[in-house]
């Protein structure tokens, strides 16, 4: 790997394109090195991990408006969307925007945390939809794919957006953009281009995960890869971009991260290195911010030691300085706190979490958090003798650049009525690579199994299976087969109307459907 310093440059000094980061992104996506084996099998447990997921989500309603919105985009030959037959297909920036939603909506798919935060897997839908549009074969996703995971862990590594307050988008619609333009075979230029402008128009700030956190939270991510679609056919097109984007006296660094004085180290691979980025990143088991993993496996091992909950008179979490200001009692946020708080919010309580984790013995990705579920008079006395600290050395862990050392978890104090105190810490979650039980391609499928209960039928099941088993080996016309298909009947012909299903019938306000959350 070679590290890249990236700082801002007045305009005088005329930084040359060849120095600019998003040149040196182009160059490694565009970069025609093989893709190795175990990567190739990664990138096929994360489709299965991203479809599992999905899955899931059919029939939520952001899910289902994303859908109805994409549906209205029909286009050929175009893209799939995910439980709707593959023969019906839409433009692909819309494929990718219903697909990123569902994959998105439960929080649930991989993650890699580093200097800042990410759900790699947010990569697949645009890049996929593309491909599928394009006629591009199974090598060529792959392609694509391992350059998207490649560029955003990167970008990741080396550059802090949560810490100005950020949202972590703004590292996707680059690596997306560059991903497609990997898949497709594009010239460094117009990849440079591309990366350029998916920065520019995906920077928004993290209030999306802050305070009464609402459905937008699964929409930015694929807000992001619809972004990166449009920026490529752009640039096909002959379009530019702001440049330098990440380094101009006006530009990304300059004003909205560290300033004009600021400098970042990126790595990127070298000529001729193979990407292997997305061996860096983990899966999730349970249906939560990826910081509580470990801490529900730990609640899972504390319940029996504690026994009687009622008699729990505190519970400390010392954890890193990200669970505590982002997921617990550091945020400051009252709605962390609250019964009525959406799904979305209790996501990323771990005060939460950690309370039901205890009660039940684990997670479950809808029962946690079902309305009743959070306003058990038990379960909310529990939660509010919940709180969080900073320890140095949870933070320090949590830097590591050492993947035996870095640790996503904390150390549990719980104090009982009667003085007597209970510890125990786990640093990771038992799904992590270095974990007590590593997630393989049987525990992606076992996931998916598990999830699709119900919502695609056994033989769609195996038929998506058996298409991924081929990944690389996938032809132009295979590579549609990346997508299942649910009985209509499940998600229904009511789907939520807008502009795009604008008619006679939708002019009544009546039938309109006006939420948020």
């Amino acid at each position: 790997m070679n590290l890249h310093s990236v700082r801002t440059h007045k305009s005088a000094e005329n930084l040359q394109r060849s120095d600019q980061l998003a040149w040196k992104i182009a160059e490694v996506a565009a970069d025609p090195v093989a893709v190795e084996s175990d990567v190739v099998e990664m990138i096929g447990n994360r489709i299965i991990d991203n479809a599992a997921v999905a899955a899931a989500s059919l029939l939520r309603r952001p899910v289902a408006s994303a859908r109805s919105q994409a549906l209205a985009h029909t286009f050929a030959p175009g893209a799939t969307v995910f439980g709707v037959a593959s023969r019906r297909r839409v433009s692909p920036e819309w494929a990718a925007w219903a697909n990123g939603v569902a994959v998105r909506e439960l929080d649930f798919h991989d993650t890699f945390l580093a200097a800042d935060y990410s759900h790699p897997g947010d990569n697949i839908p645009p890049i996929l939809a593309v491909a599928q549009h394009c006629g591009l074969d199974g090598a060529a996703l792959v392609r694509g794919l391992a350059a998207g995971y490649e560029i955003q862990v990167d970008l990741v590594k080396g550059i802090c957006l949560h810490e100005h307050k950020i949202d972590h988008i703004a590292h996707l619609g680059p690596s997306a953009a560059a991903g497609i333009g990997a898949a497709l075979n594009l010239p460094v230029e117009v990849i440079y281009q591309a990366v350029q402008q998916a920065l520019h128009v995906t920077t928004t700030t993290r209030q999306s995960r802050k305070g009464e956190i609402s459905s937008w939270k699964a929409y930015a991510p694929a807000f992001a890869g619809k972004m990166a679609v449009e920026a490529v056919d752009r640039v096909m097109r002959g379009e530019g971009a702001p440049s330098p984007a990440w380094e101009g006296e006006d530009g990304f660094i300059a004003w909205l991260l560290g300033g004009p004085k600021a400098e970042y180290q990126v790595p990127l691979p070298a000529r001729g290195e193979a990407k292997r980025a997305i061996l860096d990143t983990y899966t999730k088991e349970h249906s939560a911010e990826y910081q509580s993993q470990a801490l529900i496996d730990l609640a899972r091992r504390m319940g029996p030691k504690i026994g009687d909950l009622t008699k729990v008179k505190s519970i400390v979490i010392h954890t890193s300085h990200h669970t505590h200001y982002v997921i617990g009692t550091g945020a400051g946020d009252p709605q962390k706190m609250d019964p009525k708080a959406s799904r979305e919010t209790l996501d990323h309580s771990i005060m939460y979490i950690f309370a039901v984790a205890l009660e039940d013995g684990g997670w479950h990705h809808e029962r946690s958090y079902a309305p009743a579920r959070a306003n058990r008079p038990e379960t909310v006395a529990l939660w509010q003798k919940i709180t969080t600290l900073e320890d140095a050395e949870w933070t320090r862990r949590y830097h590591s650049h050492d993947p035996k050392e870095k640790a996503f978890g904390g150390r549990v104090v719980v104090t009982l009525n009667d003085g007597s105190t209970i510890e125990d810490e786990l640093a990771i979650a038992d799904a992590h690579p270095l974990g007590a039980r590593p997630f393989k391609r049987a525990q992606y499928i076992e996931k998916f199994r598990t999830l699709t209960e119900g919502v695609v039928a056994p033989m769609e099941q195996d038929r998506f299976i058996a298409t991924v088993e081929r990944l690389a080996r996938l032809n132009p016309d295979d590579l549609i087969g990346l997508n299942f298909a649910v009985n209509p009947d499940l998600i229904g012909a009511a789907q939520p109307r807008g502009i795009f299903d604008w008619d006679g019938a939708s002019r009544s306000a009546s039938n309109l459907s006006v939420a948020i959350g």
